[in-house]
């Protein structure tokens, strides 16, 4: 824990009461000049921390921000935020994961940032990453399967991100194929996986989630290629990310923890009892050329299971699915 975080810590356990600062000096093992730097610091990050002479700080309010001893307290998890690695203003978390992994970094590690400059999606589409009103995370997993099946893990990052909108803000969250959380037919969440590995082993792959949490509707550029939304318009209040965050990663390790032990089959029905187009007539944008048939579902491997008109069956591994009619 850093000096800043255990300032952060001790502040917040005496909210709205005066600490000497003889008290914080001893208890970080700074001198008065680091303890003022640090408090400064803070009010930059926008904490609302009073000062007075012969009485020392306290902590009158504090601001929306995700901090790692915040994020791990009391998580209770086996694998997943174990380790947590928050920066203010970075060009991709993802970016940021996939380095870390190649200099050693544990499986189960969470990245976070409050911005970021490069942030992506889907075939290399940008997500905008304003400031501060959204979550922008990345888990590293190694998981001992074959290459081949790592794409199934993106439907695990989709079902715990669902499933936390879901239970935290009573919102009707369903999954898109094969990375889009929706509302209503808007996009709240994306996803973007990105997997390092040989022919047999993988070495790192990471969870990209993207959530729009305090975007308001003047926040998204104009030219988004699908309508979006936030949990904040969708609620009609803003929302601490903090216990987003939390839930987040706690699901992923749970539903991680059980793909390790029981496979694909329990995560893909989870996914499909989230998915609005089973069973629906759907038209996919395939690049090169359109299909349209009824949704049969996933394929063990994740890819979707199309029904064309002329009987036969199509997978479809990548591409943009629309719904048909009603």
């Amino acid at each position: 824990m850093t000096s800043r975080e255990q300032l952060i810590r001790l502040l917040r356990n005496r909210t709205g009461e005066y600490i000497s600062g003889q008290e914080i000096c001893s208890a970080l093992q700074i001198s008065r000049a680091a303890v003022w730097k640090q408090v400064e610091q803070l009010r930059d990050l926008g904490f609302e921390i009073e000062a007075r002479r012969a009485r020392g700080y306290r902590l009158l309010d504090s601001p929306d921000l995700l901090l790692p001893t915040d994020i791990i307290t009391n998580l209770d998890t086996l694998l997943v935020g174990q380790q947590i690695h928050c920066e203010n203003d970075i060009g991709s978390t993802n970016q940021l994961a996939q380095q870390l992994a190649a200099a050693g970094a544990p499986e189960g590690l969470v990245v976070l940032a409050e911005t970021q400059t490069a942030g992506r999606g889907r075939m290399g589409r940008r997500w905008e990453s304003p400031a501060g009103v959204n979550v922008y995370c990345s888990i590293l997993l190694k998981p001992q399967i074959p290459p081949r099946q790592a794409p199934q893990l993106t439907f695990l990052s989709a079902v715990a991100t669902a499933e936390a909108l879901r239970d935290l803000y009573g919102i009707d969250a369903r999954v898109k194929w094969p990375n889009d959380i929706l509302v209503g037919g808007r996009k709240i969440a994306g996803l973007l996986n990105e997997l390092s590995a040989e022919t047999e082993q993988i070495h790192a792959l990471v969870l990209g989630i993207g959530i729009n949490v305090n975007m308001t509707a003047e926040q998204f550029p104009g030219e988004l290629r699908y309508p979006a939304t936030s949990v904040k318009i969708e609620t009609g209040v803003a929302h601490l990310r903090l216990p987003l965050v939390r839930s987040l990663i706690q699901r992923v390790d749970a539903l991680y923890a059980e793909f390790l032990d029981q496979g694909f089959a329990p995560l893909r029905s989870r996914w499909e009892a989230l998915f609005d187009l089973l069973d629906r007539q759907v038209e996919v944008d395939l690049g090169k050329r359109t299909i349209s048939g009824v949704v049969g579902g996933l394929e063990p491997d994740g890819a979707l299971k199309l029904f064309l008109a002329d009987g036969s069956v199509e997978r479809v591994v990548a591409g943009d699915v629309r719904p048909i009619g009603r």
